[in-house]
């Protein structure tokens, strides 16, 4: 792999991608310690440790979150425009049709994510930091609102979050056009990353909890890099085609063999975030109503937000269930997007003694939801994996907090980090082979 690395570095353009995305990352990571003003900033690093919603967005933040950074929001509201508009492309017929023109109609449903992340991101914005002010008291910001008193200093952090957000997006897109890798993967990475150290701080002098997560960590590495390349080849078979003739020999085509990969975990962490994203909506709701004046349903809202502020039991169980529906779920809505039956009959492959169309889809669908029960239980023991291993450490007597946070990396992090440089050590093992130089990956 050093060889690798030194030999990506003797090439000219691929030494110039990897030094820009390096760049644009000191960049972004410049720009998120560019705080907001009127915050108290140890409060809500403390929050954030112990809070599993605000320690995922700061992870998709970049670490933006914790210091109440101009990009304290990351590229969060792209992602979720971008996954709208995946689960809306099959059901709306317009959008259908340009997803299957080609690049300018892929162009075109992106202009389209870019459109529908700046109201977001103004939504966010705005409940984010009045969830912060109304139930930690980070922000000495007093009136914050849309009163006649504060709503030029409102406007002006909702503006400012948004255009951070739009600057995380542009960097992104900056790597993914110039450097190497997915540009909004890479700067989440970059930020997951630049967190190890602080935890690992927070540990040292911690024994036995440092060493039992620096093991669960590696296993877990070793566990997603498992299940992420895992896949089933299903063999195809192509039908030879008379072209015509050249000269007095017959032109043929086709006959070859080939196999589809249908993967173990086709959905990523999609489905994590969709959980997480349901998940944070009673707790939120809840925090607005616990201080009411009204006695049970004060009572009420503190109940509920005790159930849903990552901490409980009952959360986790939720968490497991909905991440192993919603992989089910985000699987078969990317497989019916990609209609590989459809592509098949049209190419004239046939998958045994399968009819086409119909039939083969059906073979298909039947083998990818056998396959991904693999993939969406352990997503699911990813997802819980931190109040596991808390769980366990509480039974040997090793007090953890009750954090179920305090992990080197946190699972979800894992996950994206490991997917993250798989993909990019991919992509620089292709370029490597094009230049006839030995790659990453033996």
């Amino acid at each position: 792999m050093l060889q690798g690395v030194v030999n990506a570095f003797r090439l000219p353009d691929l030494r110039r991608k990897l030094l820009i995305t390096f760049l644009i990352l000191v960049i972004y990571r410049l720009a998120a310690h560019v705080p907001l003003p009127n915050i108290n900033r140890e409060v809500l690093q403390q929050i954030a440790q112990e809070n599993q919603l605000l320690n995922l967005l700061d992870m998709f933040s970049g670490g933006a979150m914790t210091n109440f950074s101009v990009m304290m929001l990351g590229v969060g509201p792209y992602i979720t425009a971008t996954i709208i508009f995946q689960l809306l492309t099959p059901i709306i017929p317009a959008l259908d049709e340009l997803q299957k023109q080609g690049e300018a109609g892929r162009n075109k449903l992106n202009q389209y994510q870019y459109y529908l992340t700046i109201p977001l991101t103004l939504l966010q914005a705005y409940s984010q930091v009045k969830v912060l002010q109304v139930q930690y008291k980070v922000i000495a910001l007093e009136n914050f609102g849309f009163s006649a008193e504060a709503w030029l200093p409102t406007v002006s952090t909702l503006l400012t979050l948004t255009a951070g957000t739009m600057f995380a997006i542009w960097l992104g897109e900056l790597i993914s056009n110039d450097g190497i890798g997915n540009g909004l993967s890479i700067i989440i990475f970059g930020g997951i990353v630049a967190n190890i150290p602080g935890r690992l701080a927070a540990l040292w002098g911690q024994w036995v909890e440092l060493v039992t997560f620096l093991v669960v960590t590696v296993l877990t590495v070793i566990a997603i890099v498992y299940i992420q390349e895992g896949q089933r080849r299903i063999p195809v078979q192509y039908g030879k085609r008379v072209l015509g003739m050249r000269g007095n020999r017959l032109r043929i085509a086709g006959g070859q063999s080939t196999f589809i990969p249908l993967r173990v975990n086709s959905a990523g962490m999609i489905p994590l975030i969709f959980a997480q994203s349901l998940l944070m909506f009673p707790g939120v709701i809840a925090s607005y109503l616990m201080n009411s004046q009204v006695t049970w349903l004060s009572n009420v809202a503190t109940t509920v937000y005790g159930i849903f502020d990552g901490n409980s039991a009952y959360y986790y169980l939720m968490y497991f269930a909905m991440v192993i529906g919603f992989t089910y779920f985000y699987t078969d809505v990317i497989f019916q997007q990609q209609d590989i039956a459809g592509t098949l009959k049209k190419q004239g492959g046939t998958i045994g003694r399968l009819r086409p169309g119909n039939r083969t889809a059906e073979y298909l669908s039947n083998v990818l939801r056998r396959i991904t029960l693999a993939g969406a239980v352990f997503l699911g023991a990813v997802a819980i994996l931190p109040w596991l291993v808390n769980l366990v450490l509480a039974l040997f007597g090793v007090a953890t907090g009750g954090s179920a946070s305090r992990m080197i990396i946190s699972s979800s992090g894992l996950l994206i980090a490991v997917g993250v440089v798989l993909d990019t050590m991919k992509q620089l093992e292709a370029q490597l082979r094009m230049r006839h130089y030995e790659g990453f990956i033996k």
